[in-house]
């Protein structure tokens, strides 16, 4: 009698994944666990390096800073090289001599600011440059009567029985001159652009610009008014003093020259 026996077969494994047939792990496993333990470094020591980097910039900021205050305490800077004016001597013209009859009877000293901007097209027109100037303007200016402009019969005096009776007929107050005080007057800034080219007649032009600005800012403060009526109490009192009991002013016009037919009088009683 034959007898058989059954025996349990034995499972078949499979191999794991990650894992090759020999029990080596896979390469690509190992590439991964690399790279997270990696990653989970830079987490736990990024913080770390970056105060350390940090730190090791602060050191060497304040190095440098405790050396450049050694060196100058050590070396301190020179004087400045001394600086010597020459001037060259040279002759002086007389261009012309010119006879001057004027009563000056008011002046105004006035100050301005003047800002200049030369625009310039540099690349073709493509881009737009300038070249600035601010000048503090300083000026006084001053008007009065030019006594060459009289004519025979502007000045007549009249007797009469009672009193003496003065008429005068003046040209019109005018503006002597407006010049800039140079002791006042100076360059604040200067300005010019990479592209603009420096030019050297723009502070002449300020200048030029400052008297003109100036002058017309005096007429319109009351200049003239100012100066003719100085003028009138200036040769009032002059006339006077020649024993004229009356004076009457009578003004040209200042485009015509023609007389106008305002007229300023004063009487003064006679003496006893």
């Amino acid at each position: 009698m034959t007898t058989v026996e059954l025996r349990p077969r034995k499972p078949i494994e499979e191999p794991l994944p990650g894992a090759d047939r020999r029990g080596a792990p896979d390469p690509t496993t190992r590439t991964r666990e690399r790279e997270t333990t990696r990653v989970r470094a830079e987490r736990h020591f990024g913080p770390l390096r970056a105060l350390g980097w940090l730190f090791v910039f602060a050191i060497l900021v304040a190095g440098a800073l405790v050396g450049a205050l050694v060196y100058r305490i050590a070396f301190p800077p020179a004087e400045p090289a001394p600086v010597t004016e020459v001037l060259e001597p040279s002759p002086d013209v007389v261009v012309a001599v010119r006879d001057l009859a004027r009563l000056e009877t008011a002046s105004f000293h006035m100050e301005r600011v003047i800002d200049l901007r030369e625009r310039q097209q540099t690349l073709f027109g493509l881009v737009q440059a300038e070249d600035a100037i601010l000048l503090v303007a300083a000026a006084d200016v001053s008007a009065g009567v030019d006594l060459t402009k009289l004519q025979d019969g502007d000045i007549v005096v009249e007797e009469t029985e009672h009193a003496r009776r003065a008429v005068l007929t003046l040209p019109a107050p005018e503006i002597f001159t407006a010049r800039l005080d140079n002791d006042r007057t100076y360059v604040h800034s200067r300005e010019t652009d990479a592209l603009a080219e420096r030019s050297a007649e723009l502070e002449s032009r300020a200048r030029r610009e400052a008297e003109r600005s100036l002058r017309e800012s005096a007429v319109e403060a009351g200049l003239i008014e100012r100066a003719r009526a100085n003028a009138e109490s200036s040769l009032r009192t002059l006339v006077e003093a020649l024993g004229v009991d009356e004076v009457v002013f009578r003004w040209k016009d200042a485009e015509s020259g023609e007389q106008r037919g305002e007229e300023t009088a004063r009487v003064t009683a006679p003496s006893e």
